[in-house]
């Protein structure tokens, strides 16, 4: 034996969740090309740490953005299930869905084309069937028929947001808002 102390596998979990959360936390700040040693610094890791765990950055921005769009999906889910107005579900899931797309600037540019392709097919895998019952739940709410299907809508709001991180003056929440007053009738 070396000496070496080898991390139990909770530990080493905790540590790719703590790295995965600061890395997220320094992409909003700074982009996808924030510093590693700053992320390490925020997860309480040393780098080494955040290099086994993701050899290369674009290893790292794409468990962050798994992490997101996996917890996205989960909030959907949770929504549905809980005691909110079908309508207000829908709000409040397309407000973190917001969250995502505006923080995920970068992402294309940090992988290449092809584990871009393959991580967009994923996105739509897992958004798409929430994004559908919500929609179902609250044109049920109205007793009317969905308005628009899941992909469309989720497009809308993509390009809505396109502009976000451009700039300041852009607001994609308000319009966004508005979309949604319009699926609603107005109301």
């Amino acid at each position: 034996m070396s000496g070496e102390v080898v991390p139990k596998r909770a530990d080493a979990r905790r540590n790719a969740e703590s790295v995965v959360a600061a890395a997220a936390a320094a992409f909003v700040e700074h982009g996808v090309e924030a510093p590693v040693r700053d992320i390490a610094a925020r997860a309480g890791v040393g780098v080494g740490t955040v290099y086994r765990r993701f050899p290369t950055r674009a290893d790292l921005v794409e468990a962050v953005y798994r992490h997101q769009v996996e917890a996205c999906a989960r909030s959907g889910e949770e929504l549905l299930a809980g005691p909110h107005d079908p309508h207000d579900a829908l709000a409040r899931w397309i407000d973190g869905f917001v969250d995502l797309l505006v923080t995920k600037h970068g992402l294309a540019e940090a992988l290449h084309a092809e584990e871009f392709e393959a991580l967009h097919a994923w996105f739509l895998d897992a958004l798409l069937p929430v994004c559908d019952r919500l929609l179902v739940a609250a044109a049920r709410a109205d007793g009317v028929a969905v308005p628009v299907a899941s992909y469309a809508f989720l497009r809308g709001i993509g390009n809505l947001c396109i502009g976000a991180g451009s700039d300041p003056r852009y607001d994609p929440r308000a319009l966004v808002t508005l979309l949604l007053a319009g699926l609603r009738g107005g109301r």
